[in-house]
């Protein structure tokens, strides 16, 4: 550990294990320390003891959920869609080649009291009820604008309009708005209506893409999931940067971050050992006095002995948007069962997340979501901090990530990590395909 490094990383969460393989296959010499003896960190996947060990205070599970190597549960669930940017990594390092995905089977949208499918195809959006026959005249006129946008490139089109104007400019209601940023683009609540309109389009344009490519393979929703779990995601960019010689250290507790006397970023000191690098990347749980708290996430892991009652499949995501529940966030309920290898056939796993907007008791802000499961065998419920740096890391070359929201899926986590990149190494992250060579390693 006394040695030299070009960046030391601490911490095996995802975005930390991207970066770690990145700039481990552009040449950097890579120190990566994790204090906890498993990758992951915070989205990790454990099995059924580590489970009750982190809930229940080491309590034996029962016995009559099964063994505790069937279990590979996510402490922070979340799918991929197939055109989204993590995706892109994956193909472009060719990290995609240490995994398995699994489709998710279905979408849905709660309305109304009711859950319905998502449309992934033109047929399903034709007679879907979530929209309007009207309003569905006017959407496809908006679709149709979108696809011209994307295809000829004139992105001037939507500078310096807001979401709500381009909304108003097309005349779709409350509900078509609803269905286009909560289901299609996934926001979590309506702030971005008074953003820019230009990332909520390239949502929605990413969707579609991802709707598409579903409908060619056979799937019925553009949702995938790592068969064994997202904890393969960090391991498998771990596996990269060790190709590319990243050195790993895992239970190894960091005893003080050294600093010099201009602040900024020398080495992190562990027992006797001090390790030096111009640079360190970290989680917020490693630089507590380098972050500050932006609100709270609710999470609920719930194990089932039956799939969510009228999903019509094993495995589900479902939306509740944030105006049908009376809330200002949206919750987001996804279901999997042993198609995707991680528990034992006959259990499932269903996991909520949402914003918490009380001090109060957190199930009865994710009640609208727990009533859609039915029975519940076991429920396992967490309030995390959620953490951003307070400063971009140039000045002291200390970069942080920020915490893991409330999402379904990764696309923060990806913005995050083109972020930090652009940050630490003063250029824009452009992602090139890895060549296989001869001894399977990338080239």
């Amino acid at each position: 550990m006394d040695e030299e490094y070009d960046v030391i990383i601490l911490g095996t969460g995802l975005t930390e294990c991207m970066l770690s393989g990145i700039l481990a296959v552009e040449g950097k010499k890579v120190l990566h320390i994790d204090r906890n003896d498993f990758y992951g960190g915070e989205c990790a996947s454990v099995n059924l003891t580590q489970l009750y060990e982190r809930f229940r205070d080491g309590a034996a599970p029962p016995a009559e959920l099964g063994r505790d190597r069937d279990y590979l549960i996510d402490l922070i669930p979340k799918f991929l869609m197939t055109g989204e940017g993590l995706i892109k990594v994956l193909v472009y390092t060719n990290v995609v080649r240490y995994l398995e995905f699994s489709a998710i089977a279905t979408s849905m949208v709660y309305n109304g009291g009711k859950i319905y499918k998502v449309p992934s195809t033109p047929g399903e959006a034709t007679l879907s009820p979530l929209v309007g026959v009207m309003q569905k005249l006017k959407a496809r006129s908006f679709f149709e604008f979108l696809q011209k946008w994307q295809q000829e490139g004139d992105k001037a089109a939507l500078d310096g309009k807001t979401m709500a104007e381009v909304y108003a400019s097309y005349s779709l209601n409350e509900d078509t708005q609803e269905f286009i940023g909560h289901a299609m683009a996934l926001h979590l609540d309506e702030k971005y209506k008074k953003q820019a309109a230009r990332a909520t389009c390239e949502r929605v344009i990413m969707y579609a893409s991802s709707a598409a490519r579903a409908l060619e393979e056979k799937r019925s929703s553009p949702y995938i999931y790592p068969q064994y779990g997202l904890g393969d995601l960090p391991q498998a960019f771990a596996r990269l940067s060790a190709v590319y010689a990243g050195t790993f250290m895992l239970a190894t507790p960091i005893d003080e971050i050294v600093r010099g006397g201009d602040g900024a970023f020398v080495g992190v000191r562990s027992g006797g050992q001090t390790a030096r690098a111009k640079q360190v990347i970290g989680d917020p749980s490693y630089f507590r006095d380098s972050v500050r708290k932006t609100g709270r996430v609710i999470r609920a892991i719930c194990i089932l002995r039956e799939p969510v009652p009228k999903a019509g499949a094993e495995s589900a995501q479902i939306i509740l948007p944030q105006r049908q529940i009376g809330r200002e966030h949206d919750i987001y309920v996804t279901c999997l069962s042993s198609q995707q290898k991680i528990c034992p056939q006959g259990i499932y796993v269903a996991s909520i997340s949402t914003i918490a907007e009380t001090a109060g008791d957190p199930k009865e802000e994710i009640a609208a979501g727990l009533k859609l499961l039915g029975p519940v065998e076991q429920i396992f419920v967490s309030v995390s901090d959620v953490y951003e740096p307070v400063a971009d890391g140039t000045a002291d070359n200390v970069f942080i990530s920020r915490s893991y929201d409330a999402t379904s899926h990764f696309e923060t986590v990806y913005d995050d990590v083109k972020d930090m990149y652009r940050r630490i190494t003063g250029k824009e992250l452009v992602l090139q395909k890895r060549e296989e060579s001869g001894d399977g390693s990338s080239a």
